[in-house]
């Protein structure tokens, strides 16, 4: 069953995107499971793992139908294009392609691409971005984040790298609108070992954390 379309509105009642890299296709069916019972709806394959396009086409075609998939590590227009024809329901770069996000825009497609600085997470924003990732967010520190918030008030940032179940409440307190999750929970050596359940429950552990912080605030 083909998955899900890109819902922002669902997407920010749980604002959690997974990241893979490096899953084979053997480890595919069983990676999705983990992902699926683990909780996660969101999720990126990214263009530099081997075999990316048909992994995606393959997961968009099979996958459950709760997932919605992505393209993460898409570095220009024509592999934009490429992810979307294989099935990529949205697009996530680690910087600012003025084409793709034209295109995007074009399309309705969500675009997240990354950048660190004021002038970029604002250029950014101006071009179409439907959430601008800021990473790597670990070498910053939430700090960051609250700073950026000051001017930057009605731009949503989605944190990526080093993002943890005990540093989750800290990143949204300080503005984060989205979380990553990736090669520490959803790791190659994981992947190859079959350690598929490890991945489900740390996942229900990020999730779990991401839930109580909102709870909180209700």
């Amino acid at each position: 069953m083909p998955t899900c379309g890109f819902d922002l509105t669902r997407f920010q009642q749980e604002p959690v995107l997974g990241i893979v890299r490096g899953v084979t296709e053997e480890s595919l069916p069983e990676l999705m499971q983990a992902v699926v019972s683990g909780g996660l709806k969101f999720l990126e394959i990214t263009l530099n793992t081997p075999g990316a396009l048909r992994l995606i086409e393959k997961a968009t075609n099979e996958g459950p139908d709760s997932l919605c998939l992505g393209a993460g590590t898409v570095l220009s227009l024509e592999d934009a294009k490429a992810a979307v024809a294989a099935g990529a329901r949205f697009i996530v770069a680690p910087t600012l392609n003025d084409d793709v996000a034209a295109w995007c825009k074009e399309k309705g497609l969500p675009y997240f691409p990354g950048a660190l600085t004021p002038s970029e997470i604002e250029n950014a924003w101006k071009a179409g971005a439907t959430m601008v990732k800021v990473f790597p967010a670990s070498q910053m520190g939430p700090g960051y984040f609250r700073n950026i918030k000051g001017p930057f008030d009605s731009i949503p940032l989605l944190a990526v790298g080093g993002i943890t179940p005990e540093n989750i409440s800290e990143y949204l307190s300080a503005g984060a609108s989205g979380l990553a999750l990736g090669g520490s929970i959803i790791s190659p050596a994981r992947m190859r070992e079959k350690n598929f359940s490890i991945i489900q429950e740390e996942i229900q552990d990020f999730l779990l954390a991401v839930r109580a912080f909102y709870s909180k605030m209700t």
